[in-house]
């Protein structure tokens, strides 16, 4: 008989009866009754929420905030209601607001009731009743489910969008220093995985930044459409029968309902054409933004483990940080893997909710329930994660000078062979008859490289070469790094004045705020 991974019962202390009463509780706070060890180490925690993401991305889809918000969105239907005339007495709204944060005792009740009802909204209604009697009789008048479950969902995408971006506005800003920093110094290009034309450090940092801004203006423009997108008050099938039926016939009523929640709420209108659910395209086109920015993080950690593989840059590393448990010396590029890893599984999220999307039925149907529940928190946990780890990165890179140096030179005197050519046929010598002569000599300089691993002799054989002696005293010049630059430095300053100083002009308080805070990796 195979021996048993699972626990011996009879060393464990009594678990809840009810296992998601384990997910619904922060674990600090668990009752005696339950055991903090049976929720924490003996379930799958998501390494999202226990090791990568940040307390307030957290909380954003905690079931305190989800109960809680459903709460405050049953205080702005009752609300507007008793505005527009329905018989609501202040002492149900005065008892509403006082309990709209949802206690800890509460969510055994929920989940009971829950268990009993099998309907998690019906399960909420019935708890807050009993923490605000007067208003038991009123609360989710006229509403259907999707009234607290979708508009709160559309109020979490707001905020969390609102968490995001300060912090891409932040990683922005950190390798815009570094580019500025580096702009003037020379580094190979790579294209094809080969060596190509000088770039600068800063230049290649440019690029980086760039996506990364379009990232940044992608998530605004999600964020500036969804202010438009709030679902509001529209019942069951989208046609606010069950309000009109409320106020007796009085349409311009029922438009009044729905535009005071929504202000209340923090959208700027709602919706004006909704089957029971706001349609799942908005979760589409935010989760579509996310997900482009996962590929840009995947992409920028790419960069830096190719560029940490030659040695010419390195990620931060700690001091007392262990590379490998068996190779001592080894410094691997563990937070760019990490990134890679994260924005992968981001940039594929989409997928699902494109799917979500398109099978939806008619005017509802509960198939995207269940995997909205993962896919909707567990896009934004992931692209904090990404965001919280491009931070860290960003704020200390390492820059190896002798190593871009060396690399230089084993690969410049091929690259100055145009200038040397130009050089000759500026003194009247045959380009031809110059080609010819750098060809054999590149080649037998390239043989010493690769065969016996000997440094690039090149410019020493043309020293040497009495067909060049007319040039002889260029080569110094026509063999500097910095000539074969173009335009880098110009460019990263036009970069930074004219595309991300006006990007982050918004953003110059937020990024203050943050600090060094947003760089904090949790492992």
């Amino acid at each position: 008989m195979a021996h048993s991974r699972l626990p011996n019962s009879t060393n464990r202390m009594v678990s809840t009866p009810d296992v998601r009463l384990a997910t619904l509780m922060d674990l600090p706070q668990l009752t005696p009754t339950k055991s903090a060890l049976d929720a924490k180490y003996d379930t799958y925690q998501n390494p999202l929420n226990s090791r990568y993401c940040s307390n307030e991305m957290k909380y954003i889809f905690s079931p305190r905030n989800r109960f809680s918000t459903w709460r405050e969105l049953w205080v702005f239907l009752a609300e507007s209601e008793r505005a527009l005339g329905l018989d609501i007495s202040a002492e149900a709204i005065e008892q509403m607001k006082n309990r709209m944060q949802i206690q800890d005792y509460e969510f055994e009740t929920a989940a009971t009731e829950e268990k009993r009802r099998r309907h998690d909204v019906m399960a909420h209604v019935h708890t807050y009743g009993l923490a605000a009697p007067a208003a038991a009789g009123i609360i989710h008048w006229g509403a259907t489910s999707c009234y607290v479950t979708d508009n709160a969902d559309l109020m979490f995408l707001r905020d969390a969008i609102d968490i995001l971006l300060p912090k891409l506005a932040s990683v922005i800003q950190k390798l815009s220093v570094f580019a500025l920093k580096y702009r003037d110094l020379p580094c190979l290009g790579y294209t094809h995985g080969q060596a190509a034309q000088l770039v600068t450090v800063g230049k290649r940092a440019t690029i980086w930044i760039e996506d990364l801004l379009d990232d940044l203006h992608n998530l605004e423009h999600q964020r500036e459409r969804l202010l438009d997108k709030f679902r509001g008050v529209k019942g069951t099938t989208g046609t606010q029968a069950s309000f009109l039926a409320i106020f007796k016939g009085d349409h311009q009523k029922v438009r009044q309902l729905d535009a005071m929640v929504t202000e209340k709420s923090g959208f700027n209108r709602a919706s004006r054409s909704t089957t029971q659910t706001y349609s799942r395209k908005v979760d589409v086109d935010i989760i579509h933004a996310l997900a482009s920015f996962g590929c840009t993080a995947e992409r920028i950690g790419g960069d830096i483990r190719h560029l940490a593989m030659f040695k010419e840059l390195e990620e931060p590393f700690e001091a007392d940080q262990i590379g490998s448990s068996a190779m001592a010396y080894k410094r691997n590029p563990m937070r760019s893997e990490r990134l890679c890893s994260l924005g992968r599984n981001l940039s594929n999220i989409s997928g699902a909710a494109e799917q979500t999307y398109k099978s939806q039925w008619l005017e509802r149907s509960l198939d995207d329930s269940a995997i909205r529940r993962i896919t909707l928190p567990e896009s934004f946990l992931c692209a904090d994660a990404c965001m919280i780890l491009l931070n860290n990165i960003s704020s200390g890179l390492v820059i190896n000078k002798a190593i871009i140096k060396q690399r230089i030179d084993l690969e410049l005197p091929f690259m100055a062979t145009e200038n040397v050519i130009m050089a000759m046929v500026d003194k009247g010598i045959s380009r031809q008859e110059t080609h010819e002569q750098i060809r054999v000599l590149s080649h037998q300089a390239g043989a010493v490289v690769k065969q016996e691993g000997k440094p690039n002799d090149l410019l020493e054989r043309i020293k040497t070469n009495e067909f060049f002696k007319p040039i002889w005293d260029q080569l110094d010049v026509l063999t500097d790094s910095r000539t074969f630059i173009g335009r880098c430095p110009e460019i990263v300053e036009e970069v930074l004045l004219e595309d991300v100083r006006p990007a982050l002009q918004n953003y110059e308080v937020q990024i203050g705020r943050l600090g060094d805070k947003v760089s904090e990796l949790n492992v």
